[in-house]
């Protein structure tokens, strides 16, 4: 006859329950990402529909979207896409859902630019490139349509 098994912990049980709650959710929960947008013309259309797929698939993702040189464009006052659509409408509405859009300040000095010109969903970084890499040291996965 085999001996009896001790009767588990509640301690036990309960980190038995966590550990497959935690492995029966997707990998992909959760995910950390930071966009990379320095050209609006080439990327600004693709990487706002990309981060609204990103969110339809995965809800909880942490998206930054980070802007320099060029790529701060799609982020100025009154700026529309070649469809002649106002980007602003689409950049609040991901905004909404948790996205962060962060313009560079260099570009602003380099361009001659001024924080006023920017819509209100924006926020700055000193440093695009700088932004970049700590994200990335993060944990951040980076993405750059």
């Amino acid at each position: 006859m085999k001996p009896a098994l001790p009767a588990p912990s509640a301690a036990r049980t309960l980190a038995s329950l966590l550990l497959a709650a935690a492995c029966s959710l997707p990998a992909w929960a959760g995910d950390k990402v930071v966009y990379h947008v320095n050209d609006t013309a080439s990327q600004a259309l693709a990487t706002l529909r990309n981060i609204r797929n990103h969110l339809d698939t995965d809800p909880s993702a942490e998206i930054t979207v980070v802007t320099h040189a060029f790529g701060v464009d799609f982020l100025m006052e009154g700026m529309k896409d070649r469809n002649e659509s106002p980007f602003d409408a689409t950049v609040a509405a991901l905004k909404s859902r948790g996205v962060k859009f962060e313009i560079c300040e260099i570009t602003l000095k380099n361009r001659n630019l001024k924080r006023e010109q920017f819509i209100q969903e924006a926020d700055f970084t000193p440093s695009g490139v700088v932004r970049l890499t700590k994200l990335q040291k993060e944990g951040y996965a980076y993405i750059k349509p």
